[in-house]
């Protein structure tokens, strides 16, 4: 395996990709840049555990995942009243979006970051912009992307303004068969104004031929609120990351995660806040469960600023384990600067109560029947957690389809 970059990652390929879009110029020198640094900048960080590094990104054949030239998709976006939801190039030719969307992109996620940001800056070629007016309900939010190409780089923006509120439901899965494996980069930026409400949930449902890295980051403003529910169900490896800077004094954040591996299944999860102003909450849970050959390993960190009089935040993060031949690790941080914090972490790694099995097969269930229960019990606490009725019920449906 190699880092060798594809061919077609060139400037050539960049401009062709800008000037088939009819791009303003400052995305096309954004994109160039991004080219430009690309020698320079490191894979993104992966979780390590003591005496064990468990995912290695560099390792991925990128001149055998991705070809820019040739990315298609079938994209469903469905908007509320009141509210914009537009794909990514037809916003930037809109007379009220363009300028929102050039002052808000790379805003809260800079472009390099890491070498994948700037990768997925360079060449993604579909997204979606979400803009709520200030003031305004804009529920029922839905995106749907299905990656029928080898390799797609999908950018997401949603702003919101003052008082207003968005619950937004993405799903991402594959369409057409492809032979071999494929690659997904997926940017998500939340930009919540004042007193705003964003709730943004997401389903990966990729086949298991598919390399997925995808970064989603909010920043909320005073009396601010952004929720994020993660649903990591598809993919052969998924590197993700979810966070919340909460900038602004009263801002809160939910980040709340599920996900079920098996075979050889491997995700890599972080979980992120980072308290910056006085007053505000955080409250981070998963729950996951893996079998077979499967391996996981969870992040969470709680970064507590100097500045951050009262604080409040918590962590917690369960993984039960099917089988002697999955593996699973995670490892909860708290970085406190300031005294006036209250807060926890908590993780657990273990597999079924051997104790409970034995008990419920005395009582005339099978092993099967024993485990599936235990499973579906399992995640009670974390799907309590996701207020959005479509996407839990989403959620349940793929657990038992998995179990079955």
């Amino acid at each position: 395996m190699s880092t060798q970059l594809h061919t077609d990652i060139s400037a050539e390929t960049v401009r062709r990709i800008a000037d088939e879009r009819d791009e303003p110029a400052w995305l096309r020198e954004t994109r160039l840049d991004a080219l430009e640094a690309l020698d320079d900048l490191a894979f993104p960080s992966v979780i390590e555990t003591p005496g064990r590094k468990w995912t290695t990104l560099e390792d991925l054949d990128f001149d055998a995942l991705v070809d820019p030239l040739s990315q298609t998709e079938d994209k469903d976006q469905v908007g509320a009243e009141n509210a914009r939801v537009e794909s990514f190039h037809d916003a930037l030719q809109d007379d009220d979006l363009a300028d929102r969307v050039e002052d808000a992109f790379g805003s809260v996620i800079d472009p390099h970051q890491n070498r994948l940001t700037a990768l997925s800056t360079a060449l993604f070629t579909t997204g979606t912009v979400v803009y709520v007016p200030a003031g305004v309900d804009a529920e029922d939010v839905t995106i749907r992307t299905s990656m029928n190409s080898r390799s797609l780089f999908n950018y997401t923006l949603v702003i919101t303004e003052d008082n207003a509120t968005a619950t937004i439901l993405e799903r991402q899965d594959t369409g057409d068969d492809v032979d071999g494996e494929r690659y997904y980069s997926g940017i998500v930026e939340v930009d919540a104004g004042e007193n705003s409400y964003v709730q943004y949930g997401s389903l990966q449902d990729f086949d298991e031929q598919t390399y997925n890295y995808t970064l989603k980051r909010g920043h909320a403003d005073t009396y601010a609120t952004v929720n994020w529910i993660e649903g990591n169900i598809g993919s052969r490896l998924t590197k993700t990351g979810v966070s919340t800077e909460l900038a602004g004094d009263a801002s809160e954040t939910k980040i709340v995660g599920a996900f079920f591996g098996h075979d050889d299944q491997h995700f890599d999860l972080d979980a992120k806040v980072w308290h910056r102003a006085e007053h505000t909450t955080a409250d981070l849970v998963t729950r996951g469960v893996i079998d077979d050959d499967a391996r996981s390993v969870y992040e969470g960190v709680q970064d507590v600023g100097s500045d951050a009089w009262d604080t409040s935040s918590y962590q917690r993060e369960n993984t039960l384990m099917l089988s002697d031949e999955s593996e699973a690790d995670a490892s909860p941080k708290l970085i406190i600067n300031n005294h006036d914090t209250e807060a926890s972490h908590s993780a657990t790694v273990g597999q079924v109560d051997q104790e409970t099995l034995f008990y419920m097969q005395d009582r005339g269930l099978t092993a099967q029947q024993a485990t599936d229960m235990l499973v579906a019990g399992f995640f009670v606490t974390v799907l309590e957690e996701v207020e959005v009725q479509e996407l839990r019920e989403d959620l349940e449906t793929r657990i038992a389809e998995r179990l079955d």
